[in-house]
C-alpha cells in the first residue's frame, strides 16, 4: 500500500509511511532527531561509539514500536524516551550490579564555589562520561531526566538507597573533576 503525501511531509503521513517501513519516511525521522539523540545517548555513554550503538539501537526500537506512537503526541519526547529505555538497556548489559554503601554517602558537601557555573557544556558532558557506568546512569536518570529514586531503583534493579548513594557519590565526583578544571 503506497501512501500519498503532500509537499510538505506532515507528520501523521511521514508515522504512516514509517509505519510501512518506507526508507525515505525513515530517513526523515533519522536526520530530523539525529543530533538531539545522540546528545542524550552521549550522556549515558562512556564514548562516542558507545552513544553511537545506544542511539542506533534506539532508532531501531522507534521503528519497529512507531505504530504505537499516537500522531498529535511529542514525538521527540517519545523518541527520547526510547532513547534513555535503550540507553537503560545498555547499562543493564554492560553493568556487574554493584551495591554501594550509603554510609561512605554521608559528608561529601563543601564549601566550595560552584564550579559549574565556569564550564562548558563539553566539559561537563566530559566529566560526566568519566563516571563509572551505575553513577552515569543514576546521576543522568535522576538530574537530567527526572526520574525519582523509586524508578531508578526498578529500572536499574538496585535498591532506593543505593540509587540515592550513588547520586551523592555522583554529584561529588563531578564537583572535584570540574573544580579541578577551573583550578588548572
Amino acid at each position: 500500500m503506497d501512501v500519498t503525501l503532500t509537499l510538505d511531509h506532515d507528520e501523521k503521513s511521514i508515522i504512516e509511511a514509517c509505519i510501512n517501513r518506507e526508507k525515505w519516511a525513515q530517513k526523515i525521522v533519522y536526520e530530523t532527531h539525529y543530533s538531539k539523540m545522540m546528545g542524550v545517548c552521549m550522556r549515558y555513554a562512556k564514548t562516542e561509539d558507545e552513544a553511537l550503538d545506544i542511539l542506533h539501537d534506539g532508532f531501531i526500537k522507534v521503528f519497529r514500536y512507531i505504530k504505537k506512537y499516537q500522531t498529535g503526541t511529542s514525538l521527540y519526547s517519545w523518541i527520547r524516551r526510547i532513547m534513555v529505555n535503550t540507553a537503560i538497556d545498555h547499562y543493564r548489559k554492560m553493568s556487574k550490579r554493584r551495591t554501594e554503601d550509603l554510609d561512605q554517602a554521608f559528608g561529601v558537601e563543601g564549601k566550595e564555589p560552584d564550579a559549574v557555573e565556569k564550564v562548558t557544556e563539553k566539559e561537563i558532558l566530559s566529566a560526566i562520561q568519566t563516571l563509572t557506568p551505575t553513577y552515569r546512569a543514576v546521576f543522568n536518570l535522576y538530574v537530567i531526566d527526572g526520574f525519582s529514586h523509586r524508578e531508578i531503583a526498578e529500572q536499574l534493579d538496585i535498591s532506593e538507597s543505593t540509587s540515592r548513594s550513588n547520586l551523592v557519590k555522583a554529584r561529588s565526583k563531578l564537583k572535584k573533576i570540574l573544580v579541578h578544571l577551573r583550578t588548572e
